[in-house]
């Protein structure tokens, strides 16, 4: 079957058709036009703002009218990672989707189901002629991934509506009303490197890992590249590391890292590489089956680091605090704070280490991150905040928090998990221009996010929009 002939057909049309429109983070402007034009082709007040950020205003339906408005809201970006061999640009290429199964998922890169989901179903509400709704204002945003900048961007005033709901969860059995803020470290300098050391070149490839959301798999326990490509250059005694080149985004657990080094003796170090492989695999073959280690010989590095900084770098590297720092004293399961170790580069004489810092605890999450500044401002790195976000406060007595329990219950026969989540979610930023503004968020299963093993489960999705309209006939009256 087409995907774009799955029910409910509306929402399935548009997800497909955003899926032809690139949308890096920061790079999605096709995506915006996309939408921009969608609203403007409806006939509806449309607008797009300096940032990028598209708000299409529907009037209520017959007999809606003296309903509260609602904001329905989503982001326009995506995170962009693609499996090691996959030929596909994400500058040019829309996303390759298939159906297995009763999921659908993309083919080797990320599917955009986060949040293309939610953008996709309030498009389908906004052209719809058969669902009553009160007035809506639909807030489409851009950079949610990487900076959540649109949102930061978004002018007080904008929005007239009471009450908002986010459509940018991952699993349908949850109604999400707090989650963390976050703040990113960067951290950089130029190091010392030398010419002469050990003539053998090795390129280490460490692939495989399970990766995921820095925020919602963090508590998975799932390695992290940076932290074990540290570990395997530390067993090699007098290997000098020329490159490194690990981790990429962010807010994505790192899936690989890959070095160039010096080494004395080749067949010795390969066999200390391999025994450290198989420790790591024994240690990680539940959360990382896939793990492996490509070595393959290479002329060797041209420079190298000096080896006195290299052992202190190592020792920064191992120290850094990477997964869960704290768990919720007050919600049972909650990740309170954490930090990803995003990505480690080393090249042509320059550090850039980078750091995502996430907590529900303000104070807390700088904490944290200053704890980090400590570890690479030792190491004599000039080390930078950047992004910071704050976390969205949970309000369980909030009306569309009661409503949407009981619509959830009534309708799925089983009570709702009203949970806080360990990611960012736009609502702590918008609800700072907005502190009277009741918001929720919800949506379909999402399995994956932020790596190329993501998708979306259609049934999933055919619930999720049930819920949503049943949620927009039962608003509340002014």
């Amino acid at each position: 079957m087409s995907i774009a002939k799955l029910d409910p057909r509306p929402l399935w049309e548009n997800f497909v058709a955003l899926n032809t429109h690139p949308r890096p983070s920061k790079e999605e402007r096709a995506a915006v036009e996309f939408v921009h034009a969608f609203g403007l082709e409806l006939g509806l007040p449309t607008e797009m703002d300096e940032l990028g950020n598209v708000i299409i205003r529907k009037p209520a339906t017959s007999g809606m009218e003296g309903r509260r408005t609602v904001v329905l809201q989503g982001h326009l970006d995506m995170v962009c990672q693609k499996n090691e061999g996959t030929d596909f640009d994400f500058a040019t290429d829309g996303i390759r989707m298939s159906l297995k199964d009763g999921w659908v998922s993309a083919d080797g890169t990320t599917l955009g189901a986060d949040n293309g989901i939610g953008v996709a179903a309030t498009m389908a509400i906004l052209a719809a002629t058969d669902i009553a709704h009160p007035d809506i204002e639909a807030l489409f945003t851009i950079d949610e991934e990487t900076g959540m900048t649109g949102a930061a961007g978004l002018k007080p005033g904008t929005l007239k509506g009471d009450i908002m709901l986010n459509l940018d969860t991952e699993e349908d059995t949850e109604l999400t009303i707090g989650c963390a803020g976050g703040v990113d470290i960067t951290s950089t300098m130029n190091v010392p490197m030398v010419d002469a050391g050990p003539e053998h070149g090795l390129e280490l490839r460490l692939r495989g890992l399970s990766g995921g959301h820095s925020g919602m798999d963090i508590h998975r326990g799932r390695g992290n590249a940076n932290k074990l490509m540290n570990r395997l250059l530390g067993v090699v005694p007098g290997l000098q590391l020329g490159v490194l080149d690990g981790g990429g985004l962010r807010n994505a657990i790192p899936r690989e890292s890959t070095a160039q080094v010096r080494v004395t003796d080749g067949a010795a170090a390969r066999k200390q590489l391999e025994q450290e492989l198989a420790i790591l695999k024994t240690e990680y073959a539940v959360t990382d089956p896939e793990l492996r280690l490509e070595i393959n010989d290479i002329d060797a590095p041209a420079s190298a680091l000096d080896p006195e900084f290299q052992k202190r770098l190592f020792a920064a590297v191992a120290a850094c605090p990477s997964g869960i720092s704290r768990m919720s004293p007050d919600i049972e399961g909650l990740v309170q704070t954490s930090n990803n170790l995003a990505s480690v580069e080393v090249k042509g004489g320059h550090l850039i280490v980078q750091c995502l810092c996430r907590s529900s605890v303000d104070t807390e999450k700088m904490a944290h991150a200053h704890e980090i500044e400590a570890v690479f401002s030792l190491l004599g790195a000039a080390v930078e905040f950047a992004g910071s976000y704050p976390g969205w406060t949970p309000r369980p007595e909030a009306s569309i928090v009661k409503l949407m329990e009981q619509l959830y219950e009534a309708r799925f026969d089983s009570k709702a998990a009203v949970v806080a989540c360990h990611a960012g979610l736009e609502c702590g930023i918008i609800g700072r221009h907005y502190p009277e503004m009741e918001m929720i968020s919800f949506g379909p299963n999402i399995r994956g996010a932020h790596s190329p093993d993501e998708k979306v489960e259609v049934s999933s999705v055919e619930r999720f929009w049930g819920l949503l309209l049943e949620t927009l006939e039962k608003i509340p009256e002014r």
